[in-house]
């Protein structure tokens, strides 16, 4: 089993791709096969997020390229501006992972979540679609003020 621990220019030339949902592109450790079958470990930097079209090296210095997989999504959309905007407002404020796009919101479906926009007078419609959302206003993983604070100065310096 090859092993991955490190990233590679993103313009690097792919040999094969390791295709993942939102969930499993969260852990910096995690067994998983390859497009091609073959099976890899990732070892990476804790707090990593893959995001769609990143590059990683193996060891044996193979470039594989990061696809994020379709999957059950619910995107949000609305005629007025200021109602996409309240919802945004209302997913964040619960710190739910949400992508934004133009004239919409996607989020993982959850029907507690989805109720709640149809209230605020958004449309709800759920697909399969890839699920890229925000990184955070620091791009890295998601943190609480009860963190370690100084280990959280550390990693923004």
């Amino acid at each position: 089993m090859r092993t991955i621990s490190t990233r590679a220019p993103t313009d690097s030339e792919p040999q094969d791709r390791l295709i993942l949902p939102f969930e499993l592109r969260r852990r910096s450790r995690l067994r998983a096969r390859l497009e091609s079958g073959a099976e890899i470990a990732l070892l990476l930097e804790r707090g990593t997020i893959l995001h769609d079209g990143d590059r990683l090296c193996a060891e044996d210095g193979t470039i594989i390229q990061v696809v994020a997989a379709d999957e059950a999504v619910a995107t949000v959309t609305a005629s007025d501006p200021l109602q996409l905007l309240k919802a945004a407002y209302h997913l964040g404020n619960r710190h739910i992972p949400v992508q934004v796009g133009p004239g919409w919101l996607r989020l993982e479906q959850d029907h507690v979540l989805e109720h709640m926009l149809e209230h605020l007078g958004v449309r709800v419609r759920h697909e399969s679609a890839p699920f890229e959302p925000e990184s955070g206003a620091y791009g890295g993983g998601h943190h609480h003020h009860h963190d370690d604070h100084d280990r959280h100065h550390h990693e923004q310096s």
